[in-house]
């Protein structure tokens, strides 16, 4: 399951760069929770890639404010199939702006 929650935006807590934090729990099963900040309102994508560079999901694919926002990652493919254990990497990217993270999923 996918869920993305987004803070409202506070005009005098507004983040004022892009970041990406590392997943919690991790290592994590069944799921986690991915945060990241957004500077600039605009398009949003987060991939999961497994240790090969293969996409393994599509997380985020949207037009989001600027703002906190998170993502929670159930452990399965696009197709809904649970994966197996193993580490695998988060990739945030919105104009410019590209960073990546590892995570762990035990199952």
């Amino acid at each position: 399951m996918i869920t993305s929650v987004a803070s409202r935006p506070d005009e005098t807590l507004s983040p004022l760069t892009y970041e990406l934090f590392q997943n919690y729990p991790n290592p994590f099963n069944p799921e986690t929770t991915i945060q990241y900040s957004l500077a600039v309102s605009g398009r949003v994508t987060i991939h999961i890639y497994n240790i090969l560079g293969q996409r393994v999901r599509i997380l985020v694919d949207d037009v989001l404010e600027v703002g906190v926002h998170k993502v929670q990652w159930d452990g399965k493919d696009e197709g809904g199939r649970n994966i197996a254990s193993g580490v695998y990497v988060y990739r945030v990217r919105s104009g410019d702006f590209v960073q990546t993270r590892k995570l762990l999923l035990l199952r």
